[in-house]
């Protein structure tokens, strides 16, 4: 499992300084069923907006 999880979308909730993601659990997916060509075909649904929070 990964130690570190890094995103640089500085408007997440979960941004933190850094980079680093401080949600509790990361939640990704597949825009085309389960299997994914490379990081384009794929969402992160742990994203929230920081204004919503």
């Amino acid at each position: 499992m990964a130690k570190d999880v890094l995103c640089e979308v500085k408007n997440c909730y979960y941004w933190a300084e850094g980079n680093r993601c401080r949600a509790e659990s990361i939640y990704v997916v597949s825009h085309t069923g389960k299997m994914a060509s490379d990081s384009t075909e794929t969402d992160c649904k742990t994203f929230v907006p920081s204004s919503e929070m």
